[in-house]
């Protein structure tokens, strides 16, 4: 198997420190004081501050080793927001100028040559770009595009073609202003309607991807501690890698985090945020119990007294609509520290571009305020859409019978694989977590049978996995092709690989 490359991580390994540095080097020079790198930073924005540490490195006026000042006591020398040092600080780790040593402190890097950055994310690794000379491709993530709403149906709708179209219903009453709400009231009322908890505060935004950026970027600094569920969706680890946050694996179960190791995640860390898919969790399928939610919950109030601190809990309901779990939600215990995300991409169509997002004004307010300088808000036309597919009674029964059809689907695959041999726990929503002998191998095994999966490796978060995967979603899988699929998964699944094992680090 061939490690995928992601961002510096993990606990043991360096992290980049914002705010505490135990000196543990004796290194701790003039050179390397707040003074004496402010002086040498004439221009005071981000790109002046990091060429200015830069040139000081390459000079050998900052020797490999020496601990740099934290940002806050660059911000106060220099008297700019922490915000700007941190941004070049980011830009230094990044191009592996500066490391960080857990709580000691963040230092010039101290190997020969800079660590190789990837060209490309976890998530472009996922999905290359290939002529997909595949006759079956099970890599994609994605619904069968057969079992979504008709998009058509609802724009005729609301443009007034069909009869019983409604002044309250049609598009004609958009006007092309600036001022309206952000969100549509109705569309508010409609989501509100089955939402897990009260939320203080509501906004849509452009996708739960758009949300959980927006979230990470408010609330994650250089080398912040982000727990993660392990296997991750590796999106959420290209964040923060671009953040220059740290992300800790928590191992991943039927029902969602473990509460021990989430414990144990929170004892060697202080968090300042946890990221978790609530139910059909991608790429395992795994969806919260409400005695998990209960469990994790407790671990969390447990170490937020402790720590004196409260991480951000961030939920991302990827797959509303299309699965059978009831949602279990720690907003429900935690709403003052919990925001809920909910996407319709899965279930109505990718390109709505909508996702719900919930949760404490205190979180919200400021992220809904920097967006105004943005974008604004997301498309009102597309929010109508939306509204008219929630409660049209024609799209309610497609979206209702898509997750019958994926349920369907699912179970015929693991009876199928039941009579190779092979037993997996019963997941929702539209992927599979399939454990292999050795990645490589499948992948090439299922690609002589004409067959595309997605590599596991960009999902892990840890360098050395106990045991390879793949991620096969389900979603277009049809009836007739699932005996033949079954086969070959049976035999990618044992292949061994032909060649010694190489990991890139």
């Amino acid at each position: 198997m061939t490690t995928e490359l992601g961002p510096p991580h993990a606990a043991g390994d360096d992290a980049i420190s914002t705010d505490t540095a135990t000196p543990h080097d004796t290194r701790d020079t003039p050179n390397d004081s707040a003074a004496s790198l402010a002086a040498a930073a004439h221009d005071r924005t981000a790109t002046g501050i990091a060429a200015a540490v830069s040139h000081r490195i390459r000079s050998g006026a900052l020797p490999p080793g020496t601990r740099l000042p934290t940002v806050r006591e660059m911000a106060r020398e220099l008297r700019v927001s922490p915000a700007t040092v941190n941004q070049a600080w980011r830009a230094l780790a990044a191009a592996g100028a500066i490391v960080a040593r857990g709580r000691a402190g963040t230092f010039v890097e101290d190997r020969p040559h800079p660590r190789p950055t990837p060209a490309v994310g976890r998530y472009q690794r996922l999905h290359p770009q290939s002529d997909n000379a595949f006759r079956i491709d099970l890599s994609r993530g994605t619904p069968d595009p057969t079992l979504l709403p008709d998009l058509t149906a609802a724009l005729r709708a609301l443009g007034g073609s069909d009869s019983d179209a409604t002044g309250a219903d049609r598009l004609d009453d958009l006007s092309a202003t600036y001022l309206g709400e952000a969100v549509l009231p109705a569309l508010e009322t409609a989501v509100r309607a089955d939402w897990p908890a009260r939320a203080e505060r509501f906004t849509v935004l452009d996708g739960a991807l758009d949300a959980i950026d927006r979230l990470l970027a408010a609330h994650v600094h250089l080398g912040d501690a982000v727990i993660v569920e392990d296997p991750c969706f590796p999106p959420f680890l290209d964040m923060l890698a671009r953040l220059a946050g740290r992300p800790v694996p928590v191992q991943v179960d039927r029902s969602g985090m473990r509460p021990d190791r989430l414990a144990a995640a929170l004892a060697a860390h202080t968090p300042v945020a946890v990221l978790l898919q609530p139910r059909a969790q991608n790429p395992t399928g795994a969806s919260l119990t409400a005695q998990r939610v209960r469990e994790l919950a407790d671990v969390l109030a447990d170490a937020a007294v402790v720590a004196e601190a409260a991480p951000l809990i961030i939920e991302d309901d990827h797959s509303a609509g299309i699965t059978h779990s009831p949602l279990r939600s720690l907003t429900t215990r935690l709403p003052a520290r919990t925001v809920h995300i909910r996407s319709y991409s899965k279930s109505h169509g990718a390109d709505l571009r909508l996702a719900a997002v919930g949760g404490p004004a205190a979180h919200l307010d400021p992220l809904i305020e920097r967006r105004m300088l943005g974008p604004g808000w997301s498309s009102r036309l597309l929010q109508r859409v939306l509204l008219h597919m929630l409660t049209d009674d024609t799209a309610r029964t497609t979206v209702t019978e898509a997750r019958a059809v994926y349920r369907a689907r699912s179970e015929s695959l693991r009876k199928a694989l039941s009579r190779h041999g092979i037993d997996l726990p019963r997941g929702d929503g539209i992927n599979v977590w399939f454990p292999v002998a050795d990645e490589n191998a499948a992948l090439i095994s299922l690609a002589a049978a004409g067959i595309k999966a997605a590599p596991g490796g960009p999902f892990e978060v840890t360098d050395d996995p106990h045991t390879d995967h793949l991620r096969l979603t389900l979603a277009a899988l049809q009836t007739h092709e699932i005996p033949d699929v079954a086969r070959h998964l049976a035999t990618a699944a044992a292949a061994a690989p032909t060649y010694r094992r190489i990991r890139r680090v």
